[in-house]
This record gives structure tokens, sequence and C-alpha cells, in this order.
């Protein structure tokens, strides 16, 4: 079965292409993982995925979504993140870490606290951004971001680069989707700038491939660098598959070894049209006229859904969240599923 075919990423084989997408928890008010994040991505090794990536690690302080989120940012992040990087290569996965800074969309509450803006007082930020629009009433409003601020994000990546790879990690993503800074560089509807950061689409995509250049100075080549972007703002005049395949054109010559592939979280009340894979034929296209590797993420649900994508050439991998929420054993039934044997704990061999 092609789900659990390998996969070659530099010097790592994935024994399979399932991987753990990054899902925020909201639950770190230093930025540091404690045993909630132990046992949350470790039982997702234990389950029998080839990849577990962490929620998104904020770069910076200032860009964090809110002040519950995971950092990299210091070295004490780092060294708690090690024994999390550690289990899940104990597991036979290999422990990836998402890099990202939230833009202006940082500076809000978790989600089940309503997820509008946090004031300084209660202890928000003035959040940071290409311009400065927010991105909704119910949202902090942002600093435009000048040259300094600009060289210091880039200097924010390259340095947590650093910490994830001395806290263990094998693999990191860049993230540049869901209407995060990065995101918010590349698309219109949220960059009006007239500077070499802004207007055209070259000037437009300039941080996404000035940060990749950073990371992959100090990340070594060993190991794989993926790019998560989305693929659509799902709005009028916004950035588009179109955009998004120009872009990946040039990404394997900054040495990016798979674009995963989600789309929206530019601008609110954009019309998604959720169903199952929605966002597959993204992934397709992308990984046919860029000739890159692809992730495909987005209500994958199904063993025979996920081998499909796989075994069609639709995508290289695929990314699952909610359902490895609901499921952290999601590999192992799959392979059961599917009439493929796969190697369980020993501690669990009664089971398998």
């Amino acid at each position: 079965m092609a789900l659990f075919e390998s996969l070659q990423q530099r010097s790592l084989k994935l024994r399979n292409r399932i991987v753990v997408s990054p899902m925020c928890q909201y639950s770190l008010p230093d930025g540091a993982p404690g045993d909630w994040h132990l046992a949350h991505l470790g039982s997702r090794a234990t389950g029998g995925a080839s990849v577990v990536i962490t929620e998104a690690a904020a770069v910076s302080a200032e860009g964090r979504i809110s002040p519950a989120d995971a950092g990299i940012w210091n070295d004490q992040q780092a060294q708690a993140w090690s024994r999390i990087a550690a289990f899940v290569r104990s597991q036979g996965s290999v422990p990836g870490m998402q890099l990202a800074h939230a833009g202006r969309k940082a500076s809000t509450a978790e989600p089940w606290k309503g997820g509008k803006a946090v004031v300084p007082a209660d202890g928000g930020w003035e959040p940071v951004a290409p311009s400065a629009l927010a991105f909704s009433a119910d949202y902090p409003f942002p600093r435009a971001l000048d040259e300094a601020g600009i060289a210091k994000v880039i200097a924010d990546f390259r340095a947590a680069a650093v910490r994830a790879l001395d806290a263990g990690f094998e693999l990191i993503e860049l993230h540049a989707a869901h209407g995060y800074l990065l995101h918010q560089f590349l698309s219109p509807l949220s960059n009006l700038r007239e500077d070499r950061w802004g207007g055209g689409f070259g000037n437009r995509i300039r941080l996404v491939r000035e940060v990749l250049v950073a990371l992959r100075e100090v990340w070594p080549e060993r190991y794989p660098l993926w790019l998560r972007i989305s693929a659509t703002d799902w709005a009028e005049g916004g950035w588009d598959i179109e955009r998004s395949v120009e872009l990946s054109h040039g990404l394997a010559e900054l040495g990016v070894d798979l674009v995963d592939v989600s789309s929206g979280g530019l601008v609110p009340g954009a019309k998604i049209p959720v169903t199952p894979g929605y966002q597959v034929d993204f992934a397709s296209r992308i990984r046919k006229e860029a000739g890159i590797a692809t992730g495909a993420v987005g209500l994958i649900t199904e063993p025979q859904q996920a081998e499909d994508i796989i075994a069609s050439g639709q995508a290289d991998v695929v990314l699952l969240a909610r359902e490895e929420l609901r499921d952290p054993y999601f590999p192992r039934r799959a392979a059961k599923v599917l009439g493929v044997e796969i190697e369980a704990p020993l501690q669990y061999g009664r089971a398998w």
C-alpha cells in the first residue's frame, strides 16, 4: 500500500506517508512545553506516524498568537522541547518543529476564551504586520514593520532554527500560511507596501524567500526543510493557486524539500468549500506543475481516502490534524484497514 511506503527526505527515511500536522494547544504560559506536550506528541509517535510536527512555535514573544502559545525564542524553551524530541525519535518518528510568527493575528486570547484581542494590561502586546491593517475589528491594530523590524524577523527565524536543532529536532517547517506574518506579506490583501517588500509579486514573496535562505544557512543539509502555505485566500484579489504554483517553482533551489499545502486564514468571513479532501487538488497541482514534493491536508479522515491520495500521485504525504486528535493511533488503524502489518511497541504487542 502506497500509504505505508517509505519516503526519503534527505538523510531521513520516513517510515510511512502519515504526518501529524501542527495543532496549537494554547497551553504554555511561558512558551515552554511540559507534561501535556510530552504525552500529546509522544502518543502520536507511539501511534505510528512517520513525522510528528509540533504546534506553531513562535520565534519571538511578539510572534505568539496568544499568551499561551508555544515558543522557541529562548534557550529554556529549547531545553524543555529536547525531551519531547528525544521521545518522539525513540518511537521511530521524525521529530519536527513548525517555526511561526503570527504577525497581525498576535496578542489574542485562546479560542475557548473568545479569541479576541488581549490588551497590554492583561498580558497582551502590540502586533506587527507588513501594513497597519487589523485582521478584524476584534483583533489588535498592528504596527507596520520597518526595515529594522523585518531584519529582526529574519534573525529571529534563524535563531529559532538553531535552537530547534540544539533541541534535537530533525525537520523544520516554516509557517507561511493561515494569515500569519509571512502569509500576510504574500497576499496583496494584507500587504499594501510600496517598498521592496511589497507591491509586485517578486517583492511580496521576498520575505518568505529570505527567511528560507536564512534557515538553510543554519539548518543542516542532512535534514529536511518544509514550507506550509495557504494555496488561496478564498477571497477576490487575494493570494491564489496560480501564485502558489509560481512561488513553489523556485523553492527547491532554496533548499525546500516539501510544500505543505493548506489554504485560507488571511481574511475573516472567507467562503471556503469545506468538504473531505477539499485542499488536495491544490497539493496535486503544485506537485505536478512546480515539480516539488507536496503534503495534502484538510479533512483527511479515512484510511482509504489517505491511501488514494498517495497512490494517485496527488501528494507525497498526508498531514492529519483533527483526526489525529481524535485517534492518535490512526496509522495503526489505517494499517489494519488496508491489510498492512506494521510494528507496534513491545509493550502494546498483545493488542496488535
